[in-house]
């Protein structure tokens, strides 16, 4: 990781979940993290924690709803005028909602592929456009993914998220071969959990908090900081070797 040290990173939905645990852990190796989420306290409370802890990053709370384009277009502006660019960027933001395919309101699936896939097309050609105009040529796209975005389990509640996740893995193997195509040296890869142990059940059942936290109880879920130890991983990765996804189940997951 020395040689992420001083550089830019851009973490999208950093305020809770494995975002923060993500920013932290990119703070701690040195790197300048803007996190960036639609509301910014818990993350203004990350980033003091960060600073008195005495790590050597620093993290910079950015305000932006991810499902606005002109949103995360000024907030790229931003960054070029006070950080030059983004070196890396981890597209974490993501969201669920309990619309299923027969019955489901629009509104829930068009603010899934708002936030689950546009958002992160629209950062991906945005941080491309940052690296090629300051020549950057070993910078890397994270996507979090899911594995969801592997195998459709029978839960009729998460099946269009899952389609949105599925796009993503798309989206990530489609990413690495434009960036071959362009010859650049720049990395794309996604992660993709099984069950993570944060607030995402409590927002997908939210009318139903007792089956929310039933999802974390029946096992021993993943950490976020086992998704934040993945990301660190992929960036300390020789520039020789991309790693194009990791999939990571609790071990005593079934699907």
């Amino acid at each position: 990781m020395e040689r992420w040290k001083g550089r830019v990173a851009l973490v999208t939905g950093a305020s809770v979940g494995i975002g923060a645990a993500v920013a932290r852990a990119l703070v701690q190796h040195g790197m300048k993290v803007v996190g960036c989420a639609r509301s910014v306290d818990k993350i203004e409370k990350l980033a003091a924690e960060c600073q008195s802890a005495g790590y050597p990053g620093v993290l910079i709370p950015y305000k932006c709803d991810l499902s606005n384009e002109e949103e995360i277009l000024s907030m790229f502006s931003a960054i070029k005028t006070l950080h030059q660019g983004v070196d890396v960027c981890i597209n974490n933001a993501g969201l669920a909602r309990p619309e299923p395919l027969l019955s489901g309101k629009t509104e829930g699936w068009r603010m899934m592929i708002d936030v689950n896939v546009m958002a992160v097309s629209i950062c991906t050609r945005e941080v491309y456009r940052s690296m090629k105009e300051r020549n950057i040529d070993d910078g890397h796209i994270i996507n979090i993914n899911s594995m969801n975005g592997h195998s459709v389990v029978p839960q009729s509640v998460v099946h269009f998220y899952s389609a949105t996740k599925y796009a993503v893995t798309a989206l990530t193997e489609g990413l690495r071969q434009e960036l071959r195509e362009a010859k650049t040296h720049i990395r794309a890869t996604c992660i993709s959990p099984g069950l993570v142990e944060t607030g995402f059940a409590f927002k997908l059942h939210d009318n139903d908090p007792e089956r929310a936290a039933a999802t974390y109880e029946s096992i021993r879920c993943l950490k976020a900081e086992d998704m934040a130890n993945a990301v660190i991983y992929v960036l300390s990765a020789p520039p020789h070797v991309q790693i194009g996804d990791i999939q990571m189940r609790p071990t005593e997951q079934i699907s």
